[in-house]
């Protein structure tokens, strides 16, 4: 149903954040390390919304409406 549609943008929403997430760390000069690439949000933030977009995403599939 219509829920279930709702359900699945949200779940695609929130594991779309967390790939944005994870953008940036890099370094211009392959020569020169940028320790930004372990930071908090990238190793830790980013991975725990992406899972809980893929929780949504399964729920919005067995979700079934009580009607």
């Amino acid at each position: 149903g219509k829920t279930n549609y709702v359900l699945l943008i949200i779940g695609i929403l929130v594991i779309f954040a967390g790939f944005l997430l994870m953008i940036g760390g890099g370094s211009k000069d392959p020569n020169v390390f940028n320790p930004e690439i372990f930071s908090f949000r990238r190793i830790t933030l980013a991975p725990i919304v992406v899972l809980a977009g893929f929780i949504i995403e399964v729920f919005a599939i067995l979700y079934k409406p009580k009607n």
